[in-house]
């Protein structure tokens, strides 16, 4: 009895010792930083700019962040910060994800015959993947594993997003090797699929659906809009008045409608 009486004693001991310990050398939390990652989605995304929801939450409470930077949040998790801060909500234009290549299986063609690591990075890595388009998606999924809305999925070696799910994180962005998935504005209707500097020989070469740097883009647009820059056709949003005329002429269909065409496309 007397080795369970003296365990029994120092784990009392150990407990008032806990207690008293957690008491003076508690942390103090902050009221406003607590409140406002409460209203925030809990993603964890990073597509604020900082580690997650709490290292934002705190920066908006010291006056270091404004409160619209929470893509996945949108306007409603705004209006709640503004409400919590006393700051007056920013009103932002939403962003969706899209992916600027078409070059899936059936219109691309691979270099080698890659057995590596099945991963972007890693394929990357390595003489920048197998597909014969240096610039184009290689469609391993880095993107789909960290989109943690199921927004992005693999067809045909081609990442396709889903924009009703896309919550405009920016996460796939951040994943994607090439940089083929861009941001863009939800009232920016056009948008070129092709990332290819390559000449107009190579990538007809390389990819049925790849820029060729043609310029009738360039000619049809009535607001002048269009550029071709290093052999790829670009688009001028504060300039576009998506009249949709670059579109309906592009010979290989790279210029896409978002919402609209793009489905077609895919």
């Amino acid at each position: 009895m007397v080795p369970v009486l003296i365990l029994g004693i120092i784990a009392l001991l150990g407990g008032v010792i806990l207690v008293v310990a957690s008491i003076f050398m508690a942390v103090p939390v902050d009221e406003k930083t607590q409140r406002l990652v409460e209203v925030l989605p809990g993603a964890n995304c990073g597509g604020c700019g900082y580690s997650g929801c709490a290292a934002y939450a705190e920066a908006v409470a010291a006056g270091n962040a404004p409160g619209n930077l929470c893509a996945p949040g949108g306007a409603a998790v705004a209006a709640k910060i503004s409400e919590i801060t006393g700051l007056t909500a920013v009103t932002t234009v939403p962003k969706t994800a899209v992916v600027t290549c078409l070059g899936s299986c059936d219109k691309t063609r691979d270099k080698m015959n890659y057995q590596g690591i099945q991963t972007c990075e890693a394929a990357a890595a390595f003489y920048g993947g197998s597909s014969a388009c240096s610039y184009g998606c290689m469609g391993f999924g880095d993107c789909v594993e960290k989109c943690v809305y199921g927004a992005i999925s693999v067809k045909d070696g081609l990442a396709r997003v889903d924009q009703t799910k896309c919550t405009g994180c920016t996460a796939c962005v951040k994943a994607c090797p090439k940089s083929i998935i861009k941001m863009v504005r939800i009232d920016q209707t056009h948008y070129v699929t092709c990332l290819s500097k390559d000449t107009p020989s190579v990538t007809a070469k390389t990819c049925k659906a790849g820029c060729i740097g043609c310029s009738r883009c360039v000619k049809v647009c009535p607001s002048q809009a269009v550029k071709v820059v290093d052999n790829l056709a670009r688009i001028d949003h504060a300039l576009c008045t998506s009249c949709g005329k670059c579109a309906s002429v592009c010979p290989t269909g790279v210029i896409l409608q978002r919402g609209v065409c793009e489905e077609k496309a895919v």
